[in-house]
């Protein structure tokens, strides 16, 4: 065995797993029970007599919730609300009553709604007076300490001289520092945590209560944002929703498309497109060939529009649609360059037959003119 620590009167350290044996101690090295309300405490933690979890009216967050003792028995449930609404937002509250006279029993339980909250009732609401009575508060042991035994088991902590059931280890009673040697060989068999030798506190620093784990239903905070991939995910999720949703719905889910549904959509409008003017190409008659169609053009009056020009435009753009880098954009300025230019030439072969017509008429007048003559 080796030597103990302390020295400082002030110094002390607090209990983080319960422990029948230790809890009973001045200094958290006693090896053997000391009175038998210690010894039914061990018994009951050994044999799993206590379930700490089986209580049906211990509901909510126990990270949000404290424990308040030595309370008035005049204290009533408005009384307790309103003080403890001091310290934040009181989501439910338990005023424990007797069974049978529905008298209070002196302790509550407080739920708050974030666990800030309940860290500053913690540390400011301790050794506050209401009623005219000094209250302790300490965080819910009975869930968040592991090894846990109740007061009517023989376990808890705090208690009266008078009683002669001392509990140490608590926020009220803490253990002091070992005078002695510490029998770490005991204590490792009887699977008592040794004090934190080296380690300890002054009787005027707050123990921290125990902190949330990652793997908690419950969070303090409002939930996480969500990544990209959450939000492309969700996106697909609602374009594929039920049109019977509200018109309010359905304009915040427009306004919360991201690029890549903008892109699909601009892609699915073209393909759209291209597949009209294909099935206006696919309208023309097939008996018909293209060389008929070349005579026909050939043979049509100056400024008449060809009976064709409609195929013929579909058909350039229904070839134009398979090139690379196509554009309905495209095909539209192509389509309207092509009639500039099928406009200006057949002005251009007008104005040509024209000037034909009229060498041809004055070459008349000239040949009568010499008729005449002879």
């Amino acid at each position: 065995m080796s030597g103990g620590g302390g020295g400082a009167a002030s110094a002390v350290f607090y209990a983080e797993k319960y422990h029948p044996i230790q809890a009973g101690s001045i200094d958290g090295t006693d090896v053997a029970p000391h009175d038998n309300a210690v010894l039914r405490a061990l018994l009951c933690s050994t044999a799993g007599l206590y379930d700490p979890f089986g209580d049906p009216k211990a509901t909510g967050d126990p990270y949000c919730t404290v424990f308040v003792g030595r309370l008035s028995r005049y204290t009533d449930d408005e009384t307790l609300r309103k003080e403890m609404s001091r310290y934040g937002r009181v989501k439910s509250m338990r005023l424990v009553r007797d069974i049978v006279t529905g008298a209070s029993r002196g302790y509550a339980f407080v739920e708050y709604e974030t666990d800030r909250e309940m860290r500053r009732a913690y540390e400011d609401a301790h050794h506050s007076i209401i009623d005219g009575s000094e209250v302790l508060v300490d965080y819910y042991r009975q869930q968040l300490m592991p090894g846990w035994i109740p007061r009517r088991s023989g376990g808890g902590l705090g208690g009266k001289k008078e009683s002669g059931q001392l509990r140490f280890g608590g926020r009220e009673r803490p253990f002091r520092a070992p005078l002695r040697p510490i029998p770490y060989d005991e204590l490792k068999r009887l699977g008592i945590p040794p004090p934190p030798e080296g380690r300890y506190m002054t009787c005027y620093q707050v123990p921290p209560p125990p902190r949330r784990k990652s793997g908690d239903i419950y969070r303090e905070e409002s939930p996480p944002k969500r990544r990209s991939k959450d939000r492309v995910d969700s996106s697909h999720y609602r374009r594929y929703c039920s049109p019977t949703q509200d018109d309010d719905s359905t304009v915040s889910t427009h306004r919360r498309k991201g690029s890549h549904d903008r892109r699909e959509e601009t892609e699915r409008r073209t393909r759209a497109y291209i597949s009209r003017e294909a099935g206006s190409y696919s309208k023309r008659s097939p008996t018909e060939d293209d060389g008929d169609r070349r005579k026909r053009r050939r043979s049509r009056e100056p400024g008449e529009l060809s009976p064709y020009k409609e195929d013929d435009d579909n058909s350039k753009r229904g070839r134009s649609s398979v090139e690379p880098g196509f554009s309905p954009y495209q095909s539209h300025h192509h389509r309207h360059h092509r009639e500039r230019h099928d406009s200006s030439s057949h002005s251009r072969h007008g104005e040509r037959r024209h000037q034909d017509d009229r060498g041809n008429h004055s070459r008349n007048r000239r040949s009568e003119s010499r008729d005449y003559s002879h």
